[in-house]
């Protein structure tokens, strides 16, 4: 009978320290999955944000290059020498005043075409860094929290104008809180149950 009871006790101690085990690994396993979760997500939001700061920066000289009233004065300006030049040189060269004005038209008109594709080829440099926001949005975006998926999807909307600076900020902004929530350390089950009776 003392053989018995004291196999009985073995094995309920073999089984209970055999779930205890599988339990501990689980949530070891769990605890690590999550981490491995968190840092993912943190790659990925540093990657957005790094993304959206170059476009903030190729938009700002962008306008600084092409929109700003000095370069717009100094277009206009160009413009007036190019026609006056073409005008001036078709006349030394014996053309009419209507001739005279048609080559300084047309030079005036070749300065303002070069312009122009300067500053269109300007405005392409921001494809890549739009491409690389929607590659760094894509993983953000199968996050299994809805509020990052939001902050993200609000983030990629701000992006479609990004002259719109005030918006752009305010979604960084949002975006970066989001992420700081999702990424806090969840508190200890003690801690949580604490807090729900106090507060």
């Amino acid at each position: 009978m003392d053989k018995l009871i004291e196999l009985a006790s073995t094995l309920v101690s073999g089984a209970f320290i055999a779930i205890l085990a599988a339990w501990l690994t689980n949530r070891s396993r769990n605890r690590q999955e999550q981490q491995n979760e968190i840092g993912a997500l943190r790659v990925h939001a540093d990657a957005m944000t790094v993304v959206v700061v170059e476009l903030q920066g190729a938009a700002a000289a962008n306008r600084l290059l092409w929109e700003g009233p000095s370069e717009r004065a100094r277009t206009f300006l160009l413009t007036v020498l190019a026609f006056a030049g073409g005008a001036a040189r078709a006349r030394i060269a014996g053309g009419t005043d209507a001739q005279s004005g048609l080559v300084g038209f047309g030079r005036a008109a070749e300065l303002l075409s070069r312009e122009r594709v300067a500053s269109k080829q300007s405005v392409a440099t921001l494809r890549e860094p739009l491409t690389r926001a929607a590659t760094a949005a894509a993983p953000l975006m199968r996050c299994s929290d809805p509020a990052v998926v939001t902050a993200t999807e609000q983030l990629l909307n701000a992006l479609g104008d990004v002259e719109d600076s005030v918006r752009l900020e305010a979604a960084l902004g949002a975006f970066g809180q989001t992420i700081n929530a999702a990424t806090a350390p969840r508190p200890s089950w003690w801690a949580r149950r604490r807090a729900v009776r106090t507060g």
